[in-house]
């Protein structure tokens, strides 16, 4: 039996780091292209189960028109079963479009921990978030381990080891234990696999901006019934990639330079770009002026993590607060510290 794995989706999400450059509106139907490349690929490859690990849509933006399409696709695949389980984003709630909106019949929505049977091979869990938190998840005690036996959920993955545990957090260990032989979980938007690919993340569908590095899809995977193996593979959908790009500045003397040297970066047209800058600074940056001066669009952010050119020697030899500063912690400097010294130095600097 064959399968799609997607999460993260997050609908109508207002795309904040792209609202500046009037690029939001364009990633929201980008949501819409990469969601029907999934649908399409369903209908392609005549697929049973879709997946849905929660937040498919983001609760305080979403359009009733946005879940309108979204229901409207599932009715395009009316011979695949979709099973979705809410997350943080998109929990079931009263008056929740999952509680209040009219789903086409091949759609199962879970709340609490709920059993489905496939078949006679297959037994499917799932469990959906059912406010904006969730801390508690009872995973069943018992499984027929003569079937195939999948859970699906939000959760956050040893996320008990955080202070404020709030989203679903479950040990690795926990799952590895519970005799589940596919793992699909949604809420971490990086593809990862872990454990012998029992336990699964898709990622985001598509990515949400620069702390969204990579790329960005679904799993497909098929399930052989007779051994009980489950093979998987990534694949990437979202041809907007984010990608940051460094650039050392030490050598430029001037904002005409710097600007001439930005505009000669090779960059692909599909993809968004932030530019770092790095090194010592000569002249003085103004990242928003700059990048209203930056000929390629697809630069949609300019961060300046530049230090200011420093004479140490002559500062240490000050008569000043500045001074003592510096020859205090020049003195300190060996080849094993000196480049955390002089990060010390140069933030100190800054600041005063």
């Amino acid at each position: 039996m064959k399968f799609v794995h997607i999460a993260d989706i997050h609908f109508d999400m207002p795309f904040t780091v792209l609202n500046k450059n009037d690029l939001a509106e364009n990633r929201r139907l980008d949501q819409r292209k990469v969601f029907k490349k999934v649908i399409d690929y369903i209908k392609e490859n005549n697929i049973e189960m879709l997946f849905i690990t929660g937040d498919l849509y983001e609760n305080e933006y979403v359009r009733k028109s946005t879940i309108e399409y979204i229901n409207d696709c599932f009715k395009q695949i009316p011979n695949t079963k979709i099973f979705i389980t809410p997350g943080n984003h998109d929990p079931y709630l009263n008056n929740s479009y999952y509680n209040q909106y009219s789903w086409n019949e091949n759609v199962k929505i879970f709340t609490q921990m709920e059993k489905v049977q496939i078949n006679k091979n297959i037994d499917l869990y799932g469990y959906g978030f059912t406010s904006f938190y969730s801390k508690v998840t009872n995973l069943p005690q018992s499984l027929d381990t003569s079937k195939v036996n999948i859970l699906l959920m939000h959760a956050d993955l040893n996320g008990t080891a955080k202070e404020n545990a709030e989203y679903n957090p479950i040990l690795e260990s926990t799952l590895m234990l519970s005799g589940f032989d596919y793992i699909a979980l949604g809420h971490i938007h990086k593809n990862n696999v872990y454990e012998n690919k029992k336990i699964v993340y898709p990622g985001s569908l598509i990515s949400g901006g620069f702390d969204e590095l990579g790329k960005h899809g679904m799993v497909v995977g098929e399930i052989n019934e007779i051994d009980r193996k489950i093979t998987r593979e990534f694949i990437p959908l979202d041809n907007k990639e984010f990608k940051e790009i460094e650039i050392n500045i030490s050598n430029i003397n001037s904002i005409e330079s710097l600007i001439e040297t930005i505009n000669e970066i090779k960059l692909e047209e599909d993809k968004y770009y932030k530019i770092i800058l790095t090194g010592q600074k000569q002249v003085e940056i103004n990242t928003l002026d700059l990048l209203k001066n930056i000929d390629n669009k697809n630069i949609i952010k300019i961060k300046d993590k530049t230090s200011i050119e420093y004479d140490l020697e002559k500062i240490a030899k000050e008569q000043s607060l500045k001074g003592i500063f510096v020859k205090r912690l020049l003195e300190q400097m060996n080849e094993e510290n000196k480049e955390e010294i002089l990060d010390s130095i140069y933030i100190g600097l800054s600041l005063m």
